[in-house]
C-alpha cells in the first residue's frame, strides 16, 4: 500500500520572516535587544562582567540584573551618567529611556 502525500503551498522563508518583523511585539524585542548590546561599552568591562540588562517596562524604565546589591549600589551612583552614555544608542534605535533599576535578585549565575 502506497501513501498519498499531501503537498502545501509553502511561501518560502523570506516570506515567513517578513512576516513575523510585522509584528510589533517582535519589532520591540528585537530593538530592545540590540540596545541590550550596548551595555558593556557604556558601562564598561569591570561593570559589564558583574551586570547585564534584564528587561524594560512599558514606562520607559530599564531593568538590569547585578551579581550582588554592591555592583547594584554602585551603578545606582553612576545612573544619570549611564543615562547619558546611551542617549545616541536610543536615539537611533528610538527608543525612550526615563530611568534605570538595578535588581540584583534578577541576576543568574552562568557558573552553576
Amino acid at each position: 500500500m502506497t501513501k498519498k502525500v499531501l503537498y502545501t503551498d509553502f511561501e518560502g522563508i523570506d516570506n515567513v520572516i517578513a512576516d513575523l518583523l510585522e509584528n510589533k511585539d517582535i519589532k520591540k524585542g528585537i530593538t530592545r535587544c540590540n540596545l541590550y548590546k550596548f551595555w558593556n561599552k557604556v558601562v564598561g568591562q569591570k561593570f559589564g562582567a558583574k551586570s547585564k540588562p534584564y528587561g524594560m517596562t512599558y514606562g520607559g524604565v530599564m531593568i538590569i540584573s547585578c551579581a550582588n546589591a554592591i555592583v547594584g549600589q554602585e551603578l545606582a551612583l553612576r545612573k544619570q551618567m549611564i543615562i547619558e552614555k546611551m542617549k545616541p544608542y536610543m536615539k537611533s534605535l528610538r527608543i525612550t529611556l526615563k530611568d534605570i533599576k538595578f535588581d540584583p535578585k534578577k541576576w543568574e549565575n552562568k557558573e552553576d
